[in-house]
């Protein structure tokens, strides 16, 4: 083997000397601050399911307030006043049933109450006790909900106004 080579393994070699450099104000700040903070992981995943549950939260509050307490409807319906009876075991509510004017017409199913309604108040529900006692045609002014509520009813028809219709009076022809 030939030993004409320098060997820089075997002998001193000059020693290098570290350079120092100085740290900035800035850059002194920024290796504080992250050292002090402590690095979080898996903030994301917890927002985010948190996030989920809220928007399924939100939907089924606005879902119950569009189906049991917002009404789709407001109509009137015309007829004569059959029946109104209180009932329910906890929530004692008023019941009522009518036959409408198209019923009266048909000649087969004149003697089914067609229209079936919920009374909120005890004055309306005296109102219509009045008039199915008078045997007068009335209008009835009445929200439509899709679901019932135990305190507001057995019925989706909640009736908000009891007037004795005024255009054609003409006496119950089953009093």
């Amino acid at each position: 083997m030939d030993d004409n080579f320098d060997d820089y393994f075997d002998g001193d070699a000059p020693e290098e000397q570290p350079v120092v450099r100085q740290e900035t104000a800035q850059e002194r700040e920024e290796r504080e601050i992250k050292e002090a903070t402590i690095e979080r992981r898996g903030n994301s995943v917890k927002v985010t399911l948190v996030l989920i549950i809220a928007a399924m939260a939100l939907f089924l509050g606005w879902w119950m307030w569009q189906h049991y307490f917002h009404p789709y409807r407001v109509s009137q319906e015309k007829g004569w006043i059959m029946n109104v009876s209180n009932e329910g075991t906890l929530f004692k509510t008023f019941e009522g049933e009518m036959i409408s004017e198209g019923y009266v017409e048909d000649t087969i199913a004149a003697m089914h109450s067609d229209f079936k309604f919920s009374i909120p108040t005890d004055s309306l529900a005296r109102d219509a006790m009045r008039w199915s006692q008078d045997g007068r045609r009335v209008v009835l002014t009445y929200n439509e909900y899709k679901g019932t509520v135990v305190w507001r009813g057995n019925s989706k028809h909640v009736v908000t106004k009891i007037e004795p219709d005024t255009n054609l009076v003409k006496p119950n022809p089953y009093k």
